[in-house]
């Protein structure tokens, strides 16, 4: 046989291969979903769902409220009407949305309705944000599951999804930039100084003495 036979035969297995990569590709993006929760401070709830298998990234940023694109001090100035949220991009064939919501309402104060922990006001506020009616019913199970495990009223709200507006640049994964930034504790880098934020501001503490065994974060 000579060899310009087998070029033809060589390029088209090249060529299927090829694509059955692109449409695997495609699959796994298309199956990637999202859900978008407010948990109080959103350098925590970004930094506690990024260690979480099955998730592929978390975003901070502002949803529910009438103000385009907000700015932080807009936002936390309390006058926009949104919360500071995160979305939640997950593999649902790793970690499906009940097992993140149940994670999510053991990872705060569902109890508060005023903030979360040292953060008081209405941009603080916890919230679950749903598109469908599927996601609604999944939402309101793990709440009222959540309500029954801990024995308290839990007020977080499941509310309809709005727009939703990626914080600044500076804000995603605040917890582990290197970045020097100033503190209340002196210039500190910004994984230093989220540490030092999170401990003073109670988080942990609180949602062990809530959830004890259940806190799949807190340490």
């Amino acid at each position: 046989m000579r060899c310009k036979d087998t070029v033809k035969p060589v390029f088209l297995t090249l060529f299927m291969l090829l694509g059955f990569l692109i449409k695997g590709h495609e699959a796994h993006a298309q199956a990637t979903e999202t859900l978008t929760v407010a948990g109080g401070c959103f350098w925590c709830v970004e930094s506690d769902f990024e260690s979480v298998p099955g998730v592929r990234s978390v975003i901070s940023g502002y949803t529910g409220g009438t103000t385009e694109a907000p700015t932080y001090k807009q936002v936390t100035g309390g006058n926009t009407g949104h919360y500071e949220a995160v979305q939640i991009h997950f593999d649902p064939a790793q970690v499906n949305r009940e097992t993140l919501l149940n994670m999510f309402l053991r990872s705060i104060d569902p109890t508060d309705a005023g903030g979360q922990f040292c953060d008081r006001g209405d941009s603080y506020r916890s919230a679950i944000f749903v598109s469908n009616p599927s996601e609604k019913q999944l939402a309101q199970t793990a709440k009222a599951e959540a309500q029954a495990a801990l024995g308290q009223e839990i007020v977080t709200p499941v509310l309809d999804a709005a727009q939703f507006y990626p914080a600044e640049a500076y804000h995603q994964d605040y917890y582990k930039g290197k970045k020097l930034v100033f503190t209340r504790f002196g210039p500190k880098r910004q994984s230093e100084a989220y540490k030092r934020y999170r401990l003073a501001c109670g988080r942990d503490a609180r949602v062990q003495q809530l959830w004890g065994d259940s806190a799949p974060f807190a340490k």
